[in-house]
């Protein structure tokens, strides 16, 4: 049987994530994943996509803060909330993608500390009271389970779902295929569930509905990948692969190149917990 063989909180959208033991669901999926942005003085989403030294982020998680740590620049703490007697944080609309979404600043010390951290002038953002971005359901396609647009996706700053799966068995075939002296890395991938003990690769993509422990999650879409892909986590180093092998293989009807599955909540809350069974149900696409 399948089972959740390791679990990844991602803070701050496009920094370095954090191995969890056990992690506890939201409305928005895992807890803090995704809760904070960086953002360019324009309010425009910064990824690793042109910057790569975002990926040499390192993020924390303390009961009452965020930590950050880069090379050069030390550490710097961000809180979750901001403490009484403190001014509220001032709001800003940032652009994720095509959403335009309504963030709390973090202010001016975290600011100041990150454009140091990346050499260039940004902004860390939150989601706050007045955050409400959803998946449109347009865009969920239309083999997903009829439950799951049983209420709307609410998502904080992924680029389109609440978590993303990926099984080890799907990252051993993708590396037979490669010619590299070593094996691509599983954070290449970003994955928040990883699931070891599949019958095949890929078999995550065929779940329409599955359960992980306690909790039950839709298949959403297979995850289209980007240069974020050819970027080694821990040189920046850029290369065609993995994206070059996967389009010969990977490849959806409209071009994308795809590897990883999308997942949808059914309900809010749960915990998920490192070696939960993963029970698919009846029914696959």
């Amino acid at each position: 049987m399948p089972r959740l063989s390791a679990l990844y909180c991602y803070p701050v959208k496009s920094c370095r994530g954090v191995a969890l033991t056990e992690a506890t669901l939201d409305r928005r999926g895992i807890v803090h994943d995704r809760e904070m942005l960086v953002v360019d003085p324009h309010g425009q989403q910064m990824t690793q996509r042109a910057t790569p030294a975002l990926a040499h982020v390192e993020t924390e998680l303390a009961p009452d803060a965020l930590i950050l740590r880069a090379p050069g620049a030390g550490e710097f703490r961000v809180p979750w909330r901001v403490p009484e007697g403190v001014p509220a944080r001032e709001t800003r609309e940032v652009l994720v993608w095509r959403d335009t979404v309504v963030a709390d600043d973090t202010g001016d010390l975290s600011a100041a500390w990150l454009s140091d951290a990346l050499g260039e002038s940004c902004r860390l953002v939150t989601t706050g009271a007045r955050s409400n971005r959803v998946r449109p359901a347009e865009f969920i396609p239309e083999n997903v389970h009829p439950d799951a647009l049983a209420r709307p996706v609410e998502i904080a700053f992924p680029d389109g779902y609440p978590l993303l799966v990926v099984s080890e068995e799907s990252l051993a075939d993708l590396n037979r295929r490669l010619d590299l002296p070593e094996p691509l890395a599983m954070d290449r991938f970003r994955p928040n569930l990883v699931v070891q003990g599949c019958d095949a690769p890929y078999e995550e993509d065929t779940w329409k509905a599955f359960r992980v422990g306690e909790v039950r999650l839709f298949g959403g879409e297979p995850c289209g990948r980007c240069i974020i892909t050819t970027t080694d986590q821990q040189t920046l180093e850029r290369t065609p692969e993995p994206l070059r092998t996967l389009a010969g293989y990977r490849r959806t009807a409209n071009g994308e190149v795809v590897f990883g599955q999308n997942a949808i909540l059914a309900e809010p809350g749960g915990r998920l917990r490192v070696n939960d069974p993963v029970v698919p149900e009846s029914g696959r696409r």
